[in-house]
């Protein structure tokens, strides 16, 4: 169940259903976790390679819900390779995690952003995106005919690109590498173009644009800039400017390429301009499911019912979108926590908190952590603890429980909402037995909501507005 609050109004969120009443805090002060249902999720079975051929198959036959709306799909869903244990999957998700996190961590703090030196890639221009390469997916169609390619969704990069014959250099992705020798619509952009321009450091070789882009967890993709026609479910759209990327190193798990959806205008959501009005949504669907998340684009897809609350931007990072955080709760209760410890003094330019696709577990600043730890444990006395695991300081066993009654977690948003998780999105399995452990982690001073808490949600951005909003499950 997820609880959206503003003022005494409270819009309570289940399987996709929305109701509406007034309730006092003590309504959703505790919610109850099914242990056994959640560990079974756990347990990765060959039936979700159905579910993944299914979303392959629904999306290239164009069986999109609505104009601008497609299918996302976790890439735990994927089979490549042998199946690993959760707990060997949690670990490369940490260690993804941890690797981004740095990353924006030094992106926002003045830093050297990657930090790789100019002679790893040669002697083209770094980019300064450097944001990860994502965890949800997408299926859409590059070039005339289309191809289809399965690509990365990442709300906090600003470029598009594919990996693209010739490739020098080139990682192992699902679908045939896209030949834009065998496309009517590929035409390449050259230096003097304003579209050049427009990326944050451009190249030229031989009169053609070139790009370059590096992540935080050691990938990159290095290539040509052109304009391309992408097909996404059943529209075409033309002209929009992707990287064609001839020398790509990454761990993209069988994805073609990236979608940027950032805030810059060379991201996907930038270019379409006045197609959509700079507004897009997505809804993460829930880790072990059969079922998909989804990403919509434009005011026609916005939710009705939604809370919103003001964007805020960084200029630091422009890329991101960030919400206003004025404080925690938990059992219905705020958290005591220092005073403007969300707020500019933090150290990180304007404040607030990153809405992150890319991020899966949600920072904060230590001393708002604790705060938030420590009243988590107050309110989970009577469940027998477990070690520490990876980041995750507080973990309980559970493996005797077939169910638990534990305290909400809420968000108190600036601007008066009130975001109320459900207990799955901030208390997780780390192994196959019955090991939960508490979601969140300490950072340096950054915070930034990431997508285990975001699960299940309705996101919607309205950037031309300057506006996110919360509400109702669209997935």
């Amino acid at each position: 169940m997820v609880v959206i609050k503003a003022l005494l109004m409270v819009v309570v969120l289940l399987g996709g259903a929305t109701t509406q009443a007034l309730f006092t805090l003590e309504d959703v002060d505790y919610q109850h976790l099914n242990v056994r249902e959640t560990i079974a999720t756990t347990k990765v079975q060959r039936s979700e390679m159905k579910s993944y051929q299914e979303f392959l198959e629904s999306n290239d036959r164009g069986e999109a819900e609505g104009r601008w709306k497609l299918k996302l799909v976790h890439r735990d869903t994927i089979f490549m390779g042998n199946y690993s244990t959760h707990r060997q999957r949690l670990d490369e998700r940490i260690t993804r995690d941890v690797k981004r996190v740095a990353s924006l961590t030094r992106r926002l703090s003045g830093g050297d952003g990657a930090g790789y030196e100019v002679e790893d890639f040669g002697s083209e221009v770094i980019s300064g995106m450097e944001q990860g390469s994502g965890e949800y997916f997408v299926r859409i169609g590059v070039g005339s005919p289309p191809r289809n390619q399965y690509m990365v969704l990442d709300s906090g990069s600003d470029i598009v690109w594919v990996q693209c014959q010739p490739c020098s250099q080139c990682y192992r992705q699902l679908d045939p590498v896209f030949d834009p020798a065998a496309s009517a619509t590929f035409a390449g952009v050259a230096c003097s173009s304003t579209v050049c321009g427009r990326l944050e450091n451009a190249g030229c070789r031989a009169g053609r644009c070139h790009y370059e882009v590096s992540y935080g967890d050691g990938s990159y993709t290095k290539g040509t800039l052109a304009l391309e026609t992408l097909t996404f479910g059943r529209t075409v759209v033309q002209n929009v400017a992707i990287g064609c990327g001839h020398r790509n190193r990454g761990m993209f798990v069988g994805a073609a390429g990236l979608l940027g959806l950032g805030g810059g205008s060379m991201s996907f959501v930038g270019q379409l301009g006045g197609q959509t009005g700079g507004a897009f949504g997505y809804c993460l669907v829930s880790r072990g499911t059969d079922s998909f998340g989804s990403v919509a684009f434009g005011r026609g897809e916005m939710p009705v019912g939604a809370a919103w609350v003001p964007l805020l931007r960084n200029p630091r990072a422009p890329s991101f979108y960030f919400v206003g955080l004025a404080g925690l709760g938990v059992a219905g209760i705020p958290v005591p926590l220092p005073e403007d410890v969300f707020g500019p003094s933090s150290g990180y330019g304007e404040g607030g908190a990153i809405i992150d696709t890319g991020t899966a577990v949600t920072r904060l600043p230590r001393a708002a952590y604790e705060a938030l730890r420590d009243s988590f444990i107050a309110g989970t006395a009577g469940l027998p603890r477990a070690s520490g695991v990876s980041i995750f300081d507080t973990c309980y066993d559970l493996s005797g429980f077939q169910t638990v009654r534990v305290p909400t977690v809420s968000f108190y948003l600036s601007g008066g909402p009130i975001l109320t998780l459900p207990a799955r999105n901030f208390l997780i399995p780390v192994d196959e037995v019955g090991t939960f452990c508490f979601a969140f982690a300490a950072s340096t001073g950054l915070s930034i909501i990431g997508n285990i808490q975001q699960e299940g949600i309705q996101i919607s951005i309205d950037g031309a507005n300057g506006y996110v909003g919360f509400g109702p499950s669209t997935c």
